[in-house]
């Protein structure tokens, strides 16, 4: 089974050479950087052999670190990148976003102010036309706005919507955590939606297994099925050792067949990002 993360950052330090918008530091996951190699020896260590590189919010829209890691490793990496909202005149790169070897699509954080206000208020509409356009995958972590999300995909039938952290917050924990699912499952309905099952282990108040997790977890794929999730961790944030966010699914999920499990764990995401099996074939 080939094992695919779909979600880890990688990030510098910030300094006056290369700056953090102000308040990043206050969100970054940790002080210090995270590294392309450190995060291969992470995932090495888990027999995990592939990861969609998701550069962080507190760096600001910024893919160099991301880019360079792929172009270095383009068997294990690729990358979801950032993009300024600020307005329309940003979509003339979108594209040909995928001109750029390992450049998969986009990725959008609209749980803080101003994005998730101007998200409501249509100020991204410019976004999603662009990105429809190029045929781009676009992941968004927009906790509390699944119905937003689910006008967006009426609007774009055939724009790939990928929901980050199956919409959870960032601080809750079971059971508050999932106190939105009948939300988020709705969004099923879309063909071209699907949920990303990453951090999953941050927001349970019991150690491996966490078996608070399960019951919301077997919610979501009765509701997408094995295709439409995909399987990952944000690893810099996670309150365990980053083998049991694989266990948890792999061992411990009971309703999860091996074949449920190919696609969950890996094949969903290269399926979905349009990221070939083989990075130096077509």
């Amino acid at each position: 089974m080939r094992l695919v993360d779909a979600q880890v950052h990688i990030w510098g330090a910030d300094t006056p050479a290369r700056p953090w918008p102000t308040g990043g530091a206050a969100t970054a996951h940790r002080a210090g950087p995270a590294t392309a190699r450190e995060t291969l020896a992470v995932l090495d260590a888990a027999g995990v052999h592939r990861a969609v590189l998701v550069p962080p919010s507190w760096e600001g829209d910024r893919n160099d670190l991301a880019w360079a890691a792929a172009a270095r490793h383009p068997d294990r990496l690729a990358v979801m990148g950032r993009i300024p909202l600020t307005g329309p005149a940003n979509a003339g790169p979108l594209a040909r976003w995928r001109d750029r070897p390992g450049s998969l699509g986009v990725r959008l954080t609209l749980h803080r102010d101003p994005w998730r206000a101007r998200f409501r208020a249509g100020d991204l509409d410019w976004f999603w036309t662009a990105a429809n356009a190029a045929a781009l995958p676009v992941m968004v972590y927009a906790p509390g706005m699944s119905a937003a999300l689910g006008e967006v995909a009426r609007r774009f039938p055939d724009l790939r919507l990928i929901v980050d952290h199956l919409a959870v917050p960032v601080d809750a924990k079971t059971p508050e955590a999932f106190a939105h699912l009948t939300d988020l499952i709705a969004l099923a309905r879309h063909p071209r939606v699907a949920v990303k099952a990453t951090a999953v282990p941050c927001h349970s108040r019991l150690p491996f297994p966490f078996h608070d997790l399960h019951e919301p977890l077997e919610r979501v794929f009765d509701a997408f099925g094995p295709r439409r999730m995909l399987w990952g961790s944000d690893w810099t944030r996670l309150p365990c050792p980053y083998r049991e966010n694989v266990e948890l699914f792999t061992d411990a999920l009971s309703f999860l067949s091996p074949a449920d499990l190919r696609w969950i764990m890996g094949e969903a995401v290269l399926d979905w990002l349009d990221w070939p099996a083989d990075p130096s074939g077509p």
